[in-house]
């Protein structure tokens, strides 16, 4: 078992900045986990607690079973890959591998079995003689990831480990990542940026802002029932359109979203989510995905300013208003004119639309103030 437990940790620095309030996760044996969030959310803080690389300054951590808190280190079976690889520049590959087995007098044919199966799995059995310099970034990236797997921790640390390949290579390395869970078989703490990273590599997602956590959910969850207006415009590309001075009304006993002066009667579950939450009608921010926009009908309208034949689909931006919208519209059946300066009839499904409270930005359907438990999805979910 390989289980990861954080209890209300919390970093507090000497020039009493708190860097992490409060974080509770419970990370599953063989659970890859994802930290992502933008810089300064304390992502990379609260992994080097859990590495052992940053003092805990209040709240628990455990690994297996065990309190860690003051345990060093090298005693706590985990390995960590760093965004900048931390090769020893002057050793071989093979060295670079082996160093760890080594400090532990690991026996001379023990380690040459697994490095070479490890170096194998990664593909690297022939920069085995090279140094550092002599290969790629995304070379040595797998280098740094295989003197990790050497040690079989039980679990594994991963900040920013793609950040410095390019686009390319980032693509090919998140594949690698992917494969290579399914071969070693152990839990993973990875920490990104990159929401494409987060969304294809987690089994959930931990989204973080100014050190506190706002969401945890798998991928699907958080893009689909983001609980505030941060998370929502974080998870998605492009990012969710926001129309501004939008209004939640009650008519005929039904709950009804004003978009610009248009309409939207909500449907069924929307309705009994809203009566169950007890919301009265108010000030809302209506979220709309681009993906989630149909162009040809409806009464809201949007004059172009971009049209971007991408191929399979167009990406569109347009003014609504005061307010800015983005488009992605398939290419096929597309019987509207979609090029610059057009404006353009606009729609959506009602079930799509997210509502946002305007005072506190939190979801009028997801989110759930009295999610207090560790490890508790801090949106609300419904068996309607």
């Amino acid at each position: 078992m390989s289980e990861v437990i954080l209890k209300g940790l919390k970093k507090v620095y000497d020039n009493k900045v708190t860097a992490v309030h409060d974080v509770n996760l419970h990370i599953a044996d063989k659970e890859f986990i994802v930290l992502v969030g933008p810089s300064g959310c304390g992502k990379s803080t609260t992994l080097r607690m859990v590495a052992g690389l940053e003092e805990i300054s209040d709240g628990e951590l455990y690994i297996d079973d065990r309190l860690v808190n003051d345990v060093a280190p090298k005693d706590r079976d985990i390995a960590m890959v760093f965004q900048n690889y931390a090769l020893y520049p002057h050793k071989t590959v093979y060295d670079n591998l082996a160093f760890a087995l080594k400090l532990r007098k690991t026996p001379k044919d023990v380690i040459d079995k697994k490095v070479r199966e490890v170096a194998e799995i990664l593909d690297i059995t022939q920069y085995l003689e090279r140094k550092p310099k002599a290969l790629s970034g995304g070379q040595r990236q797998r280098v740094a990831i295989g003197r990790a797997m050497v040690r079989d921790p039980k679990v594994f640390l991963m900040d920013e480990p793609l950040s410095n390949l390019d686009a390319k290579l980032r693509n090919q390395m998140r594949a690698e990542i992917i494969k290579l869970r399914s071969r070693i078989n152990t839990t993973f703490m990875y920490v990104t940026h990159d929401q494409t990273e987060a969304m294809t590599l987690g089994d959930r997602i931990v989204i973080m802002k100014d050190g506190y956590v706002n969401q945890i959910g798998t991928p699907q969850e958080v893009f689909n029932k983001p609980v505030n207006l941060f998370v929502a415009g974080f998870i998605g590309m492009p990012v969710m359109n926001f129309f501004d001075n939008c209004k939640l009304l009650k008519e005929d006993g039904k709950y009804v979203a004003e978009i610009r002066g248009v309409k939207f009667v909500l449907d069924e579950f929307q309705q009994k989510a809203l009566t169950q939450n007890k919301v009265e009608p108010c000030d809302i921010i209506a979220g709309i995905r681009p993906q989630h926009v149909t162009v040809g009908q409806g009464e809201l309208t949007a004059k172009i300013e971009v049209s971007e034949m991408m191929g399979s689909e167009y990406n569109i931006h347009a003014n609504c208003g005061t307010d800015e919208v983005v488009m992605l519209i398939p290419t096929v059946d597309l019987e509207t004119d979609v090029s610059m300066g057009k404006t353009v009839n606009f729609t959506t499904r009602p079930k799509l639309i997210q509502l946002f409270d305007k005072k506190t930005g939190n979801n009028l359907i997801w989110y759930d103030a009295e999610s207090s438990e560790a490890n508790a999805p801090v949106c609300k979910s419904y068996d309607f």
